[in-house]
Protein backbone atom coordinates (compact mmCIF):
# COMPACT_ATOMS: atom_id res chain seq x y z
CA UNK A 1 0.00 0.00 0.00
CA UNK A 2 1.33 3.55 -0.87
CA UNK A 3 2.11 5.99 1.83
CA UNK A 4 1.72 9.87 1.27
CA UNK A 5 4.53 11.77 2.19
CA UNK A 6 4.21 15.27 2.89
CA UNK A 7 6.26 18.23 1.16
CA UNK A 8 8.08 20.56 3.39
CA UNK A 9 7.54 23.84 3.38
CA UNK A 10 10.63 25.76 4.66
CA UNK A 11 13.46 24.36 2.77
CA UNK A 12 17.08 25.14 3.87
CA UNK A 13 17.47 27.22 0.75
CA UNK A 14 14.63 29.05 1.85
CA UNK A 15 15.59 29.96 5.27
CA UNK A 16 18.92 31.03 3.63
CA UNK A 17 16.86 33.40 1.31
CA UNK A 18 15.02 34.84 4.08
CA UNK A 19 17.37 35.05 6.39
CA UNK A 20 19.64 36.91 3.78
CA UNK A 21 16.39 39.52 3.52
CA UNK A 22 15.91 40.07 7.39
CA UNK A 23 19.76 41.04 7.20
CA UNK A 24 19.32 43.48 4.22
CA UNK A 25 15.65 45.38 5.84
CA UNK A 26 18.04 45.71 9.22
CA UNK A 27 21.02 47.38 7.56
CA UNK A 28 18.80 49.97 5.31
CA UNK A 29 16.99 50.79 8.87
CA UNK A 30 20.21 51.58 10.53
CA UNK A 31 21.13 53.39 7.18
CA UNK A 32 17.86 55.66 7.59
CA UNK A 33 18.21 56.02 11.50
CA UNK A 34 21.44 57.06 11.00
CA UNK A 35 20.87 60.07 8.94
CA UNK A 36 17.45 61.43 10.24
CA UNK A 37 18.94 63.60 12.22
CA UNK A 38 19.06 67.49 11.46
CA UNK A 39 20.99 68.62 8.16
CA UNK A 40 23.81 70.32 8.73
CA UNK A 41 25.73 73.24 6.75
CA UNK A 42 29.01 75.05 6.76
CA UNK A 43 28.74 78.70 6.13
CA UNK A 44 31.28 81.27 6.84
CA UNK A 45 29.75 83.88 9.58
CA UNK A 46 31.38 86.64 7.91
CA UNK A 47 28.71 85.60 5.02
CA UNK A 48 25.83 85.91 8.07
CA UNK A 49 24.29 88.99 10.23
CA UNK A 50 24.12 87.96 14.06
CA UNK A 51 21.92 90.26 15.75
CA UNK A 52 21.44 90.21 19.69
CA UNK A 53 17.67 89.81 20.99
CA UNK A 54 16.84 92.67 23.44
CA UNK A 55 14.58 93.85 26.09
CA UNK A 56 13.59 97.51 25.86
CA UNK A 57 11.46 100.64 24.04
CA UNK A 58 9.01 98.97 21.24
CA UNK A 59 6.28 101.00 19.07
CA UNK A 60 4.31 100.12 16.22
CA UNK A 61 4.94 102.85 13.62
CA UNK A 62 5.19 103.33 9.57
CA UNK A 63 7.08 105.40 7.73
CA UNK A 64 5.65 107.92 5.21
CA UNK A 65 7.09 110.80 2.99
CA UNK A 66 5.34 113.80 3.80
CA UNK A 67 4.58 116.82 1.69
CA UNK A 68 4.44 120.30 3.26
CA UNK A 69 1.67 122.43 2.73
CA UNK A 70 -0.06 125.34 4.12
CA UNK A 71 -2.75 124.74 6.66
CA UNK A 72 -5.33 126.52 3.99
CA UNK A 73 -5.24 127.23 0.78
CA UNK A 74 -7.51 129.21 -1.45
CA UNK A 75 -7.61 128.64 -4.63
CA UNK A 76 -8.15 131.87 -7.15
CA UNK A 77 -10.71 131.11 -9.90
CA UNK A 78 -11.82 134.11 -12.46
CA UNK A 79 -14.92 135.08 -11.57
CA UNK A 80 -15.51 136.25 -15.11
CA UNK A 81 -13.74 135.80 -18.34
CA UNK A 82 -11.93 138.53 -20.44
CA UNK A 83 -8.33 139.25 -21.76
CA UNK A 84 -5.55 139.84 -19.32
CA UNK A 85 -4.74 143.23 -19.58
CA UNK A 86 -2.50 143.63 -16.30
CA UNK A 87 -0.49 141.20 -13.73
CA UNK A 88 -0.34 143.49 -10.60
CA UNK A 89 1.78 140.95 -8.77
CA UNK A 90 4.55 138.19 -9.29
CA UNK A 91 4.44 134.51 -8.22
CA UNK A 92 5.23 133.95 -4.70
CA UNK A 93 4.22 137.44 -3.80
CA UNK A 94 2.53 138.20 -0.26
CA UNK A 95 -0.23 139.77 -0.37
CA UNK A 96 -2.95 141.85 1.98
CA UNK A 97 -6.60 141.45 1.46
CA UNK A 98 -7.99 143.11 -1.43
CA UNK A 99 -5.08 143.38 -3.26
CA UNK A 100 -5.31 143.45 -7.13
CA UNK A 101 -3.92 140.55 -8.27
CA UNK A 102 -5.34 140.41 -11.99
CA UNK A 103 -6.60 142.93 -14.31
CA UNK A 104 -9.00 141.57 -17.06
CA UNK A 105 -10.84 143.55 -19.89
CA UNK A 106 -14.16 142.54 -21.51
CA UNK A 107 -16.02 144.84 -24.01
CA UNK A 108 -19.28 142.74 -23.49
CA UNK A 109 -19.59 143.03 -19.99
CA UNK A 110 -19.08 147.28 -20.79
CA UNK A 111 -21.36 147.72 -23.58
CA UNK A 112 -23.93 145.58 -21.48
CA UNK A 113 -23.24 148.15 -18.59
CA UNK A 114 -23.66 150.85 -20.62
CA UNK A 115 -27.19 149.45 -21.74
CA UNK A 116 -28.40 148.62 -18.47
CA UNK A 117 -27.51 152.06 -17.55
CA UNK A 118 -29.48 153.91 -20.09
CA UNK A 119 -32.41 151.63 -19.65
CA UNK A 120 -32.66 152.49 -15.88
CA UNK A 121 -32.13 156.43 -16.73
CA UNK A 122 -35.00 156.03 -18.78
CA UNK A 123 -37.18 154.38 -16.90
CA UNK A 124 -36.49 156.67 -13.87
CA UNK A 125 -37.80 159.31 -16.50
CA UNK A 126 -40.70 157.81 -17.59
CA UNK A 127 -41.63 157.42 -13.68
CA UNK A 128 -41.40 161.13 -12.97
CA UNK A 129 -43.27 162.10 -15.95
CA UNK A 130 -45.90 159.22 -14.80
CA UNK A 131 -45.68 160.75 -11.21
CA UNK A 132 -46.35 164.53 -12.55
CA UNK A 133 -48.81 163.47 -15.30
CA UNK A 134 -50.65 162.00 -12.23
CA UNK A 135 -50.21 165.18 -10.08
CA UNK A 136 -51.79 167.02 -12.82
CA UNK A 137 -54.56 164.94 -13.04
CA UNK A 138 -55.20 164.68 -9.45
CA UNK A 139 -55.08 168.74 -9.34
CA UNK A 140 -57.73 168.78 -12.05
CA UNK A 141 -60.13 166.38 -10.38
CA UNK A 142 -59.43 168.30 -6.93
CA UNK A 143 -60.52 171.09 -8.60
CA UNK A 144 -63.58 169.73 -10.15
CA UNK A 145 -64.57 168.55 -7.18
CA UNK A 146 -63.77 172.30 -4.95
CA UNK A 147 -66.87 173.02 -8.31
CA UNK A 148 -68.89 170.29 -7.31
CA UNK A 149 -68.82 170.76 -3.33
CA UNK A 150 -69.27 174.87 -4.22
CA UNK A 151 -72.77 173.61 -6.41
CA UNK A 152 -73.85 171.46 -4.02
CA UNK A 153 -73.50 174.40 -1.61
CA UNK A 154 -75.52 176.66 -3.32
CA UNK A 155 -78.24 174.04 -3.86
CA UNK A 156 -78.51 173.35 -0.53
CA UNK A 157 -79.06 177.18 0.45
CA UNK A 158 -81.64 177.20 -2.10
CA UNK A 159 -83.45 174.46 -0.99
CA UNK A 160 -83.16 175.15 2.50
CA UNK A 161 -84.68 178.41 1.47
CA UNK A 162 -87.55 177.41 -0.31
CA UNK A 163 -88.63 174.61 1.63
CA UNK A 164 -89.40 177.15 4.58
CA UNK A 165 -91.02 179.10 1.94
CA UNK A 166 -92.80 176.01 0.89
CA UNK A 167 -93.81 175.52 4.32
CA UNK A 168 -95.21 179.12 4.99
CA UNK A 169 -97.18 178.44 1.14
CA UNK A 170 -95.63 180.96 -0.90
CA UNK A 171 -94.24 179.46 -3.27
CA UNK A 172 -95.73 176.56 -5.24
CA UNK A 173 -95.13 173.15 -5.02
CA UNK A 174 -93.23 172.45 -8.73
CA UNK A 175 -90.99 175.28 -7.61
CA UNK A 176 -89.63 173.83 -4.12
CA UNK A 177 -89.71 170.11 -5.97
CA UNK A 178 -87.21 171.36 -8.41
CA UNK A 179 -85.12 172.63 -5.94
CA UNK A 180 -84.88 169.73 -4.02
CA UNK A 181 -83.72 167.64 -7.27
CA UNK A 182 -81.23 169.76 -8.13
CA UNK A 183 -80.04 169.43 -4.40
CA UNK A 184 -80.12 166.08 -4.63
CA UNK A 185 -78.21 166.03 -7.51
CA UNK A 186 -75.53 168.11 -6.65
CA UNK A 187 -75.27 165.66 -3.11
CA UNK A 188 -75.17 162.85 -5.66
CA UNK A 189 -72.64 163.81 -7.77
CA UNK A 190 -70.62 164.92 -4.70
CA UNK A 191 -70.39 161.48 -3.80
CA UNK A 192 -69.46 159.87 -7.24
CA UNK A 193 -66.67 162.40 -7.58
CA UNK A 194 -64.75 162.09 -4.36
CA UNK A 195 -65.30 158.05 -4.63
CA UNK A 196 -63.89 158.20 -8.07
CA UNK A 197 -61.41 160.29 -6.89
CA UNK A 198 -60.61 157.81 -4.15
CA UNK A 199 -60.21 155.34 -7.05
CA UNK A 200 -57.99 157.69 -8.97
CA UNK A 201 -55.62 157.97 -5.81
CA UNK A 202 -55.70 154.27 -4.81
CA UNK A 203 -54.66 153.23 -8.62
CA UNK A 204 -52.02 156.68 -8.79
CA UNK A 205 -50.61 155.18 -5.60
CA UNK A 206 -50.15 151.54 -7.33
CA UNK A 207 -48.34 152.52 -10.45
CA UNK A 208 -45.87 154.42 -8.95
CA UNK A 209 -45.20 151.77 -6.54
CA UNK A 210 -45.06 149.42 -9.54
CA UNK A 211 -42.57 152.01 -11.39
CA UNK A 212 -40.66 152.17 -8.54
CA UNK A 213 -40.07 148.48 -7.76
CA UNK A 214 -39.19 148.76 -11.53
CA UNK A 215 -36.51 151.23 -10.97
CA UNK A 216 -35.12 149.27 -7.90
CA UNK A 217 -34.95 146.11 -9.44
CA UNK A 218 -33.51 147.69 -12.57
CA UNK A 219 -30.85 149.71 -9.74
CA UNK A 220 -30.15 145.66 -8.20
CA UNK A 221 -29.55 144.37 -11.43
CA UNK A 222 -27.40 147.79 -12.56
CA UNK A 223 -25.59 147.34 -9.48
CA UNK A 224 -24.87 143.12 -9.92
CA UNK A 225 -23.56 144.08 -13.34
CA UNK A 226 -21.21 146.84 -11.53
CA UNK A 227 -19.66 143.79 -9.24
CA UNK A 228 -19.30 141.90 -12.58
CA UNK A 229 -17.15 145.02 -14.16
CA UNK A 230 -15.28 145.12 -10.55
CA UNK A 231 -14.40 141.25 -11.01
CA UNK A 232 -12.52 141.75 -13.58
CA UNK A 233 -10.27 142.89 -11.16
CA UNK A 234 -9.09 139.69 -9.46
CA UNK A 235 -8.22 140.75 -5.85
CA UNK A 236 -6.72 138.62 -2.41
CA UNK A 237 -9.75 137.52 -0.77
CA UNK A 238 -7.31 137.12 2.16
CA UNK A 239 -3.28 137.83 3.48
CA UNK A 240 -1.42 135.21 1.95
CA UNK A 241 1.23 134.29 -0.76
CA UNK A 242 0.32 133.47 -3.86
CA UNK A 243 1.27 130.62 -5.66
CA UNK A 244 0.94 129.02 -8.91
CA UNK A 245 -0.01 132.23 -10.51
CA UNK A 246 -1.12 131.33 -14.32
CA UNK A 247 -1.78 134.78 -16.19
CA UNK A 248 0.36 136.18 -19.63
CA UNK A 249 -0.51 139.30 -21.01
CA UNK A 250 -3.16 138.94 -24.40
CA UNK A 251 -4.13 135.34 -22.67
CA UNK A 252 -8.05 134.67 -22.64
CA UNK A 253 -9.11 133.82 -19.47
CA UNK A 254 -12.56 132.15 -19.49
CA UNK A 255 -15.28 132.27 -16.14
CA UNK A 256 -14.27 129.66 -13.28
CA UNK A 257 -11.13 129.31 -14.75
CA UNK A 258 -7.78 128.31 -12.50
CA UNK A 259 -4.90 131.49 -12.51
CA UNK A 260 -3.69 130.13 -9.41
CA UNK A 261 -3.86 129.66 -5.26
CA UNK A 262 -3.73 131.82 -2.34
CA UNK A 263 -1.38 130.15 0.87
CA UNK A 264 -2.80 131.39 4.15
CA UNK A 265 0.21 132.30 6.29
CA UNK A 266 -1.18 130.88 9.45
CA UNK A 267 0.73 127.83 9.57
CA UNK A 268 1.92 125.00 8.00
CA UNK A 269 1.10 120.92 7.65
CA UNK A 270 2.07 117.77 6.31
CA UNK A 271 0.26 115.59 3.73
CA UNK A 272 0.96 112.14 3.66
CA UNK A 273 -0.37 108.83 1.70
CA UNK A 274 -0.39 105.67 3.38
CA UNK A 275 -1.36 102.09 1.87
CA UNK A 276 -4.90 100.96 2.23
CA UNK A 277 -3.82 97.96 4.17
CA UNK A 278 -3.77 100.59 7.36
CA UNK A 279 -7.17 102.33 6.64
CA UNK A 280 -8.64 100.77 9.55
CA UNK A 281 -5.67 102.14 11.90
CA UNK A 282 -5.54 105.63 11.28
CA UNK A 283 -7.67 108.06 13.26
CA UNK A 284 -8.09 111.78 14.46
CA UNK A 285 -5.42 112.84 17.20
CA UNK A 286 -2.68 109.98 16.29
CA UNK A 287 0.67 111.15 16.95
CA UNK A 288 3.63 111.64 14.36
CA UNK A 289 7.27 112.36 14.67
CA UNK A 290 9.27 114.23 12.04
CA UNK A 291 13.38 115.12 12.64
CA UNK A 292 14.50 118.14 10.86
CA UNK A 293 18.06 119.44 11.44
CA UNK A 294 18.70 116.47 13.82
CA UNK A 295 15.55 118.02 16.25
CA UNK A 296 12.62 115.86 16.94
CA UNK A 297 8.94 117.67 16.48
CA UNK A 298 5.84 116.23 17.10
CA UNK A 299 2.12 116.02 14.96
CA UNK A 300 -1.13 114.82 15.18
CA UNK A 301 -3.84 113.49 12.78
CA UNK A 302 -5.68 116.84 11.83
CA UNK A 303 -7.95 115.22 8.86
CA UNK A 304 -8.24 111.85 6.67
CA UNK A 305 -9.67 112.10 3.76
CA UNK A 306 -12.75 109.61 2.93
CA UNK A 307 -11.78 109.35 -0.74
CA UNK A 308 -9.07 106.58 -0.97
CA UNK A 309 -7.44 106.16 -4.35
CA UNK A 310 -3.47 105.11 -4.63
CA UNK A 311 -4.28 105.15 -0.63
CA UNK A 312 -5.37 106.91 2.33
CA UNK A 313 -4.46 110.70 2.66
CA UNK A 314 -4.47 112.35 5.94
CA UNK A 315 -3.23 115.56 6.99
CA UNK A 316 -0.95 116.39 9.91
CA UNK A 317 -0.16 119.28 11.90
CA UNK A 318 2.91 120.46 13.84
CA UNK A 319 2.20 120.42 17.80
CA UNK A 320 3.63 123.81 18.90
CA UNK A 321 6.08 125.45 16.48
CA UNK A 322 6.72 124.50 13.35
CA UNK A 323 10.05 123.62 11.98
CA UNK A 324 12.05 126.93 10.45
CA UNK A 325 12.40 127.76 6.95
CA UNK A 326 10.29 124.86 5.52
CA UNK A 327 9.13 125.69 2.19
CA UNK A 328 5.81 124.34 0.41
CA UNK A 329 6.49 121.20 -1.31
CA UNK A 330 9.34 120.09 1.30
CA UNK A 331 9.03 116.30 1.72
CA UNK A 332 9.41 115.64 5.11
CA UNK A 333 10.53 111.40 6.44
CA UNK A 334 7.24 111.36 9.28
CA UNK A 335 7.23 108.19 11.56
CA UNK A 336 3.40 107.41 11.96
CA UNK A 337 2.79 105.76 15.42
CA UNK A 338 -0.22 103.02 15.15
CA UNK A 339 0.39 101.90 18.60
CA UNK A 340 1.33 103.35 22.10
CA UNK A 341 5.37 102.76 23.37
CA UNK A 342 5.53 99.56 25.45
CA UNK A 343 8.64 97.43 27.03
CA UNK A 344 8.65 94.04 24.34
CA UNK A 345 10.99 91.56 23.78
CA UNK A 346 12.90 92.72 20.49
CA UNK A 347 14.73 91.34 17.56
CA UNK A 348 16.09 93.30 14.55
CA UNK A 349 14.25 93.35 11.48
CA UNK A 350 16.28 90.96 8.24
CA UNK A 351 15.53 88.73 5.30
CA UNK A 352 15.25 85.73 7.80
CA UNK A 353 11.42 86.52 7.91
CA UNK A 354 10.90 86.28 4.20
CA UNK A 355 11.85 82.23 4.68
CA UNK A 356 10.59 81.94 7.97
CA UNK A 357 7.18 83.40 7.86
CA UNK A 358 8.00 84.02 11.46
CA UNK A 359 7.66 80.87 12.85
CA UNK A 360 11.55 79.67 13.64
CA UNK A 361 15.17 81.13 13.61
CA UNK A 362 18.39 80.31 13.18
CA UNK A 363 19.69 80.83 17.19
CA UNK A 364 23.34 80.88 18.09
CA UNK A 365 25.16 78.58 20.44
CA UNK A 366 26.92 79.94 23.65
CA UNK A 367 30.14 79.17 21.74
CA UNK A 368 29.27 80.84 18.22
CA UNK A 369 30.00 77.66 16.89
CA UNK A 370 26.69 76.46 15.33
CA UNK A 371 23.39 77.69 14.99
CA UNK A 372 20.11 75.62 15.70
CA UNK A 373 16.75 75.85 14.03
CA UNK A 374 14.15 77.21 16.77
CA UNK A 375 11.06 78.03 17.05
CA UNK A 376 9.31 81.49 17.84
CA UNK A 377 6.49 83.46 17.79
CA UNK A 378 6.68 86.57 16.33
CA UNK A 379 4.28 89.96 16.96
CA UNK A 380 3.99 93.02 15.97
CA UNK A 381 6.64 94.88 13.75
CA UNK A 382 8.12 98.37 13.06
CA UNK A 383 10.99 99.35 10.58
CA UNK A 384 13.51 98.65 13.23
CA UNK A 385 12.36 95.83 14.79
CA UNK A 386 10.17 92.50 15.08
CA UNK A 387 8.19 91.73 18.78
CA UNK A 388 9.20 88.42 19.95
CA UNK A 389 6.30 86.77 21.95
CA UNK A 390 7.85 82.81 22.54
CA UNK A 391 11.15 81.31 21.67
CA UNK A 392 13.72 83.96 22.41
CA UNK A 393 15.14 85.74 25.52
CA UNK A 394 17.02 88.87 26.15
CA UNK A 395 20.50 87.66 25.54
CA UNK A 396 20.00 85.51 22.58
CA UNK A 397 21.85 85.99 19.75
CA UNK A 398 20.59 84.79 16.40
CA UNK A 399 21.03 85.00 12.34
CA UNK A 400 18.89 87.38 10.63
CA UNK A 401 20.53 87.54 7.17
CA UNK A 402 18.87 85.94 4.75
CA UNK A 403 18.13 82.12 4.68
CA UNK A 404 18.25 81.65 0.90
CA UNK A 405 19.60 78.14 0.40
CA UNK A 406 19.70 77.79 4.21
CA UNK A 407 15.45 76.96 4.53
CA UNK A 408 16.36 73.44 4.26
CA UNK A 409 18.39 73.14 7.05
CA UNK A 410 18.70 71.99 10.84
CA UNK A 411 21.95 73.24 12.05
CA UNK A 412 24.37 75.33 10.79
CA UNK A 413 28.81 75.19 11.68
CA UNK A 414 30.02 78.18 11.89
CA UNK A 415 33.07 78.07 10.18
CA UNK A 416 35.66 80.75 9.07
CA UNK A 417 36.75 79.46 5.55
CA UNK A 418 40.84 79.01 5.54
CA UNK A 419 42.88 81.94 4.40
Amino acid sequence: MDVLIEKKTWTPAKLLLLGALVLLVVAVAASLLSSAGPATLNVDPERLTISTVSRGAFQEFVPVDGVVMPIKTIYLDAPEGGTVQRILVEDGATLTAGQPIIQLANTDLQLEMVNRETAVFDLMNNLHNTRNLLQQNRIQQLNQQADIDNQLREAKRVYDLNKTLYDQKVIARQEYQQTKNAYDYQLRRRQLSRKALNQDSLAMREQINQMQQSVTRMQSNLALMRRKLEDLTIKAPAAGRITSLDAEIGELKTRGQRIGQLDMLTGLKVRATLDQYYISRIFPGQKGEVTVNGKSYELRVKKIFTQVTKGVQVDMEFVGAAPPDLRRGQTLPVRLALSDPTVAVRVPKGGFNQKTGGNWIFKVSEDGTKAYKTDIHLGRQNPDYFEVLEGLKPGDRVITSSYEGYEKMGELELKAKAQ
